[in-house]
């Protein structure tokens, strides 16, 4: 049973977001056009689109179609303005394209204003805006949290852990996606706030376009440790970033959606991201019922997995794109590797949604581990191997789902650049998901050595079938043990100093669920024990971790399961 209620039904009165990149757009021919994003959003959960808008002649048009759209589908929608090319000063023009669609039917409204936001845009006068706009405004915009204050609400665009000046962080600066939390709502004094989500930042251009760039923000397991944060946080507003930006590589919507290409199909081809809305819609749910947890809210079992196509020790400086020289060299490019590459695990990424406790287990090219699952969410990074990539998950040793990605990870260059983006899959498999074929591949040869990749998808679906293929070899030992990664736990309250990045060790008191290094024979692990510590009498107290932490010990009702410690140990 859908557990979705519509926005207006909603006793918390939070909503979810999309960010929409309309000028990526510009093909479409009608509504109908808009329909699959549309109802897709609408079935996950997501209650807007924010329609990004810059000043693009066709940018009327398609505001038209996609009102038009969501009217048609039950969905709502909102202008969000771009400043990179909207000017400050242009409080007449943004205040006319309110009136113009501000009156529609699918317009998003708060009680009877109508809700706008930005991208940037510090400095605009929004008494002018309202006066321009001659109708009650909700105005949202991504202001700095400094200048928040006039706004009936504030959106944060950092949704990565930064050095605080639009990199990748430092040891010597980490700026968590927490701390610019604090810093916005604290700015806001109450009124309410939109928190970013996004699962993930690659940019890769060089200077086959006039914006070249190339960086990354670690992502790793962000979307899940997002997730369950926002959980925690209680945000009047969630905005994910983004529906369909694929030039910097945080979409969850389908690559099939009619987009045109400026060249970032080199790394988005064969890359679906839908898996990454699949483990969002649970927590969703979860969200706008005002949940701490989205154990109850996962209606089926699920494994979510996400990794890069290559090793980052893969060596492409002599065909990648980003080795040419540039004509507009800035802070945001950098040749080679993107900037920020070392902040990246060489891991895949594993999530499972779990209706009951299971086993879980990953092989990753030589490399397998088992991990001990409980029900509800978990999440894993295993040392990532060249080759296949195969997943299962198993009860009483009847197998409940496996199968094998038709995406390998290689040790080498694919298509002769460094890629950073994340192949996303899942099990049960979900439908295929293809780039269009023209518009979706016209800048795909541009800046591409000749001949290293054709502009067309190659990857076949994916298998899901019978029992999960072992691998040929796998590494054995016990210091395997040392470099699988759990998740960050979430936090109890919101935190002030932001979350804590996953161990490296599976000794980490942040560990989530048992694991163990396979060889020619599994281990099991056995209940902690200890003298002392806090004394954990149910269930319910570990969720939603499900697993005990260092310095808890178990004391529920006798004959009922110990939980395993979440450190495996």
């Amino acid at each position: 049973m859908e557990r979705r209620q519509s926005s207006e039904g909603q006793s918390t009165g939070k909503m979810v977001f999309a960010h929409f990149m309309m000028g990526i757009v510009a093909g479409r021919t009608s509504a109908a056009d808009y329909d699959d994003d549309m109802t897709r959003a609408k079935s996950f959960g997501i209650d807007a689109f924010a329609l990004n808008i810059g000043t693009d002649t066709f940018t009327d048009e398609q505001l038209g179609y996609a009102y038009q759209s969501a009217a048609k589908n039950g969905m709502k929608v909102f202008i969000s303005f771009d400043f990179n090319w909207f000017k400050t000063s242009q409080t007449a023009d943004v205040g006319a394209k309110i009136k113009k669609f501000g009156g529609q039917p699918a317009q998003l409204k708060v009680g009877d204003k109508v809700f706008v936001s930005s991208f940037s845009g510090d400095g605009l006068d929004l008494a002018a805006v309202r006066s321009a706009a001659g109708m009650p405004l909700f105005i949202a915009p991504n202001f700095k949290a400094a200048n928040a204050a006039n706004a009936d609400a504030a959106f944060n665009w950092i949704a990565w852990p930064s050095n605080g000046a639009n990199k990748a962080p430092t040891d010597a600066v980490n700026v968590t996606v927490a701390d610019g939390d604090q810093a916005y709502m604290k700015a806001l004094g109450g009124k309410p706030y939109m928190a970013p989500v996004s699962p993930w930042f690659f940019t890769h251009y060089g200077p086959e376009v006039s914006y070249s760039k190339n960086w990354v923000f670690p992502s790793d397991l962000l979307w899940y440790e997002r997730w369950t944060e926002i959980l925690q946080l209680g945000a009047q507003y969630v905005e994910i970033i983004t529906w369909n930006d694929y030039g910097e590589s945080h979409y969850i919507g389908p690559l099939s959606s009619p987009h045109n290409d400026d060249g970032n199909s080199k790394w988005v081809n064969d890359m679906p991201h839908n898996g990454w809305l699949d483990m969002a819609k649970p927590f969703i749910a979860a969200y706008k019922a005002g949940a701490k947890s989205v154990n109850k809210y996962i209606e089926k079992d699920q494994i979510v997995y996400w990794y890069r196509p290559s090793l980052k020790s893969a060596n492409c400086d002599s065909t990648d794109n980003t080795m040419k020289a540039v004509s507009n060299p800035s802070e945001n490019f950098f040749q080679g590797r993107p900037n920020g590459a070392e902040t990246m695990s060489d891991s895949v990424f594993v999530v499972a949604l779990l209706k009951e406790p299971g086993t879980v287990e990953v092989s990753s090219g030589k490399t397998k581990k088992t991990f001990t699952a409980q029900a509800g969410a978990n999440a894993w990074a295993v040392p990532m191997g060249a080759g296949k990539q195969t997943f299962s998950l198993t009860r009483g040793g009847n197998s409940v789902l496996s199968g094998t990605s038709p995406r390998d990870i290689s040790a080498d260059c694919i298509c002769g650049i460094y890629n950073f983006n994340a192949y996303v899959g899942t099990l049960p498999a979900g439908q295929p998901d293809a780039l269009q074929t023209g518009d979706a591949f016209e800048g795909f040869a541009k800046g591409l050595e000749p001949g290293l990749c054709q502009p067309k998808p190659l990857l076949k679906s994916p298998t899901s079938a019978g029992p999960a293929p072992a691998p040929a070899d796998i590494e054995s030992g016990s210091k395997d043990k040392n470099i699988v990664m759990a998740p960050v736990e979430p936090p109890v309250s919101v935190p002030s100093a932001g979350v804590p990045m996953p161990s490296s060790s599976a000794s980490s008191s942040t560990s989530k669920s048992a694991t163990t290094s396979t060889s020619a024979t599994t281990s099991t692990f056995t209940c902690i024990t200890t003298g002392g510590g806090t004394k954990i009498t149910s269930l319910s107290q570990l969720a939603p971790l499900n697993c005990l932490r260092e310095g808890q010990v178990w004391a529920g009702p006798a004959g009922s399961d110990n939980p395993s410690p979440c450190d495996g140990a």
